[in-house]
């Protein structure tokens, strides 16, 4: 009989009892996820309080599973065996995960679960009756966990407390960086707002005429996601409060929700969360269950449902491809004419929700968020002050005030219930993403609108399968959009894109 040995280089059994830990956390995780879509889409009312000690007892299982003792001693020795490069790649993530877990007691990540899920399922009921009074005390508490979160891991990080939170989605991000690409934002975004809103009082714009039903608009959005290479053998849409894409990639669940008075949103907002999923269902299977087969960061993440929304979805060459599909479903009208749809979907109009907001406008939304929950999270802010300097800021930027309706001010976003403060940051960071990657791929492939034009889209989609999916998280995301576009983040690319498509 031979007896396998840990401390053989040329046997990497410490790394193989990794991969097998990872599986396991990986199944774990797909059951949390299928319950997670579940509550926000199916699950009756009375069940929330039953739901969510369920998913407290399941995220604190999982939380035990990836700081269980035995983890340190293993990636210490895997960390001397012979591994080849995308093994080496996901040690690397394994030991960053285990780190990141092991800051945090269980029973404050239970603590905060608990918390987080009464607080989004208030919200879901709150937020429909404007009631920020019922609401905040709820946030108080998550807040009061998350600060707890932040605290724990900036100590043993030796960062800033919303960089330790930052971490969590955009691993290498810091806040000052940040201040600095804002800071870029900020300078030029303002004037670009203002003369677009002026040029376009010029233009006629003819308003679709419904109902849309919803079914009608459900089976127009499964349309367009099979134009755009979705895998129905191993994903579906349905219906929730607040837009999203989860799951797992043999199982990605995206959701919209809709408005039988308009379409024009519900259609994007599927559009967008097809960009997320193509992105869940072109990553690594061959390394199932492994972090290094997981997506970068939700900035990358972001980057692929707003390359699939704004620079391909907005685009006059894919509006045209998909309007004979829409006058199908709804009927010919002018308003459904290609050159109206154009004017219509690259609109901008300052407005109070994020979701439905325009993409020069949106940075707007998310940089507002940013210094409000980075506030939040080290002490500068309470709960109590959100609503008014929602409001100011709102004033400041858009020329729109908040005072007095949470429901499309302050409460209007799903992140903070559960804890999600460092998140926001990934949306303008996928838009500048996004950006540098068109201009990328026209360089190899020629102009993208040409390329819808003639037939080409499912190219668009190879390029981004071999430069960004396939890639997983085999490096970190500097590294990964420079091998990709030549260069780190770059934000000119996102004001060349908007200046090329809004000035005229």
């Amino acid at each position: 009989m031979h007896t396998l040995r840990d401390d053989n280089k040329d046997n990497p059994m410490s790394y193989q009892k990794l991969e097998q830990h990872q599986q396991q956390l990986h199944r774990l995780s797909h059951l949390s996820a299928i319950c997670g879509w579940d509550q926000a889409t199916m699950m009756p009312e009375g069940g929330n309080e039953a739901r969510a000690e369920a998913m407290a007892e399941l995220d604190l299982l999982i939380h035990e599973k990836r700081t269980a003792p035995e983890l340190g001693d293993w990636i210490a020795a895997a960390e001397g065996e012979s591994l080849d490069v995308t093994q080496r790649a996901n040690l690397g993530e394994i030991k960053r995960h285990w780190q990141d877990a092991s800051l945090l007691p269980g029973e404050l990540v239970e603590a905060l679960s608990l918390a987080g899920s009464k607080c989004e399922h208030a919200w879901r009921r709150q937020r429909k009756e404007n009631d920020w009074a019922g609401f905040a005390p709820n946030l108080k508490e998550v807040v009061k966990l998350s600060r707890e979160v932040a605290s724990l891991r900036a100590d043993a990080l030796k960062v800033r407390p919303y960089d330790a939170m930052l971490a969590l989605y955009e691993p290498g991000m810091t806040s000052a960086r940040l201040d600095e690409i804002f800071g870029d934002l900020t300078s030029w975004l303002p004037g670009l707002i203002q003369t677009v809103s002026e040029q376009q009082k010029r233009d006629t714009l003819l308003i679709p005429q419904g109902p849309f039903p919803i079914e009608t608009q459900q089976a127009l959005g499964q349309e367009v996601m099979g134009l755009l290479g979705f895998d129905f053998a191993h994903g579906r849409l349905d219906v929730s409060s607040h837009p999203f894409c989860g799951g797992v990639p043999t199982d990605v669940r995206i959701t919209t929700r809709y408005n039988e008075d308009e379409f024009v949103s519900s259609l994007m907002g599927i559009v967008h969360e097809t960009g997320h999923a193509r992105y869940e269902q072109g990553l690594p299977r061959t390394l199932p269950g492994q972090p290094v087969a997981e997506a970068r960061s939700m900035g990358i993440h972001e980057s692929q449902s707003l390359f699939c929304e704004m620079q391909l979805g907005h685009s006059p060459a894919f509006l045209s491809l998909i309007a004979p599909r829409i006058r199908a479903h709804f009927g010919t009208q002018p308003a459904l004419d290609p050159e109206n749809l154009a004017k219509l979907y690259n609109r901008v109009e300052p407005g109070l929700i994020r979701v439905d907001a325009d993409e020069v406008t949106y940075p707007a939304h998310v940089i507002l968020r940013y210094e409000l929950e980075r506030d939040l999270i080290e002490g500068r802010i309470e709960v109590a002050d959100i609503p008014e300097l929602w409001d100011m800021k709102m004033q400041q930027w858009l020329g729109l005030s908040t005072k007095g309706n949470y429901q499309n001010g302050c409460m209007q976003d799903i992140h903070w219930t559960d804890g999600s403060f460092g998140y926001f940051p990934s949306y303008t960071l996928g838009a500048m993403y996004a950006a540098q990657l068109r201009f990328a791929l026209e360089r190899e492939l020629g102009d993208m609108g040409q390329l819808i034009t003639a037939g080409r889209l499912p190219e668009i989609f190879t390029w981004l399968g071999r430069h960004i999916w396939s890639q997983g998280c085999k490096h970190d995301t500097d590294t990964l959009i420079r091998n990709a576009t030549g260069e780190a983040l770059n934000p000119q690319w996102l004001r060349k894109h908007l200046e090329q498509r809004y000035l005229k």
